[in-house]
């Protein structure tokens, strides 16, 4: 029951800060066309206009890792955190003992397998 409510805490967190993040400026630009070269003209044009990034994938990676991060912890949570190892197994060995013949009612040894 803890678990389930921690861990809805953390989805509803997680939704929440998504939602209230605010959006980035989106600006409008015009490229005019370069203005045309004349046959006569031997020098090379200038290079074509650069358009702008705005270097925001630091801003998607930094998400990304949040959410990776947020992932394991909310499995780690959602776990218990706890890990147990399994159980060690049982000492076993081979001795000699007695049974019983089916047919004659007389005895004979056999090897079997004995465990803890």
């Amino acid at each position: 029951m803890v678990k389930k409510t921690i861990l809805s805490v953390f989805l509803v967190a997680t939704f929440a800060s998504s939602a209230l993040t605010p959006g980035s400026v989106v600006q409008a630009q015009q490229f005019d066309d370069p203005p045309p070269y004349r046959h006569e003209d031997w020098r090379d044009p200038p290079p074509p206009e650069r358009h702008h990034h705005h270097h925001n994938g630091s801003a998607i990676a930094g998400g990304v890792a949040a959410g990776l991060i947020g992932g394991i912890i909310g499995g780690a949570i959602a776990n218990g955190g706890a890990y147990e190892p399994p159980p060690p197994p049982p000492r076993c060995w081979y001795e000699s003992r007695p049974v019983q013949n089916e047919y004659d009612d007389g005895w004979h040894n056999e090897r079997m397998r004995v465990c803890e």
